[in-house]
């Protein structure tokens, strides 16, 4: 007896095992062959609640874990790129999405599980078009899935003749409340409700004693259910540990969601499982009762999110009432990263979206550092001196832990290779705008030399420097607007101002040598205006080399619309 216990514990184990390694291999898959498209549902995040739910459902259903998308969320809200509805309404969405799982399992297809093995791996085998092996892999992930689902279904089906396992499903079937807490700590074991929920429905397809009903029925099965999504919560909890308090809050809004949705429908178990069997296809019990128990998981879901959409700004205010803001929240940490978080390495074009955003917070920062550096090279401001050096060692070690970021994508696996030569493009925009800091750190460190000898620009020569400056800013300005909002126009607005940075550095320089000849300025002070036109001739060519960058990656995507995510 205690042989059978080990071998279908392990079975059950090993089953679940293999079922959410498919699971993640088929998201993975589906990331890559997706790539770009997942970056058109960016846009949609930031517009109003019910877009924010579409978004939310179709993130989930490609990423194949309603976990995975409300990290995603808690990730963007936490960096300030979501505002808490709209971070909320993404939740409710995702909630709807992950039931797509379920209704994948529902359907019978154990006599083409090999077959669908066989041609994902032969497909990702000998393609050679990477798109392509990307779609056999999530084939072949596809096929893995269901033998995971098989495989606990036939370690099962001995549990059906057993009288005390018999009787103990029938107390969980009775009692609707133990029911929701089995499914709570089966979820917070497994770390995944699409996995509970498919041992669910395989359990429920199994016949009981009399050999033609389920063994725990409809009834039974959807308090179970309900603990299955409030289980999936603790993740989204767990997550937003050390993040921001919008990120908690969005965590919690994904708890209070699951919880007051089963507190409801805990009332009405009857009523509700007439009314999924109403919806589902007709026929003996346990043939039928997977498709039952999927219906079942959306039509909650959906019913819970058309019930809380309106009811936004209440959750809201819950979550803010629970979670109070302090003054310790608004201060900024100079040296940490703005918008890039933890935990979402393995969703890479959510990631890259974040650099992206990372990098144009450090231009902002440069573009102080310029307007610094041009006050002390027109009035020898030497408060101002100080600060661009100060501010440029900042930049130095945020750059630091930006590159240490990127470079840990490289080593995921996640990146399909068009994401890979982004991410590469994407550590030379950082590399350019690191340069433009330096550059300014240079023409500081010049001016406090000249500053400490007493030696001073005629009126002309500060004239021209100013003229240099204020063209040198609009381009470093725009250079925000580029990497925040991808936006075109700003890019190609760069390529022009830089064509006249590169003309007046050259008329300037024989201008300031026709003063050097007639005396006006002596050749001491021309190793310094030079290396000052020098630098800022560097910071419009690194404001070029990014606008290049994006102009190139709209042109290879087919996203040339201006203001495009």
């Amino acid at each position: 007896m205690s042989n059978e216990i080990v071998s279908t514990i392990f079975g059950l184990l090993g089953g679940l095992a293999v079922f959410l390694f498919g699971m993640n291999m088929m998201s993975e898959g589906l990331q890559k062959v997706a790539g770009e498209k997942m970056r058109s549902i960016l846009g949609l995040l930031t517009r109003n609640a019910v877009t924010g739910v579409l978004a939310g459902a179709i993130v989930t259903a490609v990423l194949q874990s309603s976990s995975a998308t409300t990290v995603m969320a808690i990730g963007f809200v936490s960096a300030g790129l979501l505002k808490l509805p709209q971070a909320i309404s993404i939740i409710f969405g995702a909630n709807i999405g992950t039931t797509m799982t379920a209704q994948l399992i529902a359907f019978k297809i154990s006599d083409y599980i090999w077959p669908i093995i066989f041609i994902g791996f032969a497909i990702y085998f000998f393609a050679k078009k990477e798109n392509i092996k990307y779609i056999g892999e999530t084939i072949f992930a596809f096929g893995l899935l269901f033998l995971g689902i098989d495989s606990m279904g036939d370690v099962m089906k001995p549990l059906a003749s057993s009288p005390f396992f018999v009787a103990l499903i029938e107390q969980v079937a009775d009692v609707p409340v133990l029911g929701v807490l089995v499914g709570t700590l089966m979820t917070v074991v497994v770390q995944s409700s699409s996995a509970t929920i498919a041992v669910l429905q395989n359990f429920a397809s199994t016949a009981g004693p009399d050999g033609v009903s389920s063994i725990i029925g409809l009834e039974g099965a959807i308090p179970i259910l309900f603990g299955d999504n409030i289980g999936t919560t603790i993740t989204a909890l767990l997550a937003s540990i050390g993040q921001s308090k919008n990120a908690k809050r969005t965590a919690l809004s994904h708890s209070i969601f699951n919880i007051s949705g089963s507190l409801v429908f805990i009332w009405f178990v009857p009523q509700f499982a007439a009314f999924v069997q109403m919806i589902s296809p007709t026929g003996a019990e346990i043939d039928v009762i997977s498709r039952q128990i999927a219906n079942a998981h959306t039509a909650f879901n959906i019913t819970n999110t058309l019930i809380w959409i309106p009811l936004l700004p209440l959750m809201v205010k819950i979550v803010t009432t629970l979670i109070p803001d302090t003054a310790e929240d608004f201060k900024i940490q100079k040296h940490e990263l703005r918008y890039i978080r933890e935990g979402l390495q393995d969703q890479p074009e959510f990631a890259l979206h974040l650099v992206m955003q990372e990098i144009g917070g450090i231009s902002e920062r440069t573009l102080e550092i310029l307007t610094n550096t041009r006050k002390t090279v027109l009035h020898d401001d030497m408060e101002a001196n100080a600060a661009v050096v100060a501010m440029e060692d900042d930049i130095d070690i945020i750059q630091e832990k930006l590159v240490r970021y990127m470079s840990s994508l490289f080593t995921t696996g996640y990146m399909n290779e068009v994401q890979s030569v982004r991410l590469a493009g994407l550590m030379e925009v950082a590399s350019n705008v690191e340069r433009i800091s330096d550059s300014c750190a240079s023409i500081a460190h010049k001016i406090k030399s000249k500053v400490e000898k007493q030696q001073s620009f005629s009126n002309m020569a500060l004239d021209e420097l100013g003229e240099s400056f204020e063209l040198v800013e609009s381009m470093v300005d725009k250079v925000t607007d580029v990497l925040k909002n991808n936006d075109a126009k700003a890019a190609i607005k760069i390529l022009e101002i830089e064509k006249q940075v590169n003309q007046l550095e050259h008329r300037l320089r024989k201008k300031h040598l026709s003063r050097l000849n007639e005396g006006v300025c002596t050749p001491e002070m021309t190793v310094v205006y030079t290396e000052i036109l020098h630098n800022l001739e560097r910071i419009g060519d690194c404001c070029a080399h990014i606008a290049v960058f994006v102009l190139e990656h709209q042109k290879e995507t087919g996203t040339v619309k201006p203001g495009a995510v």
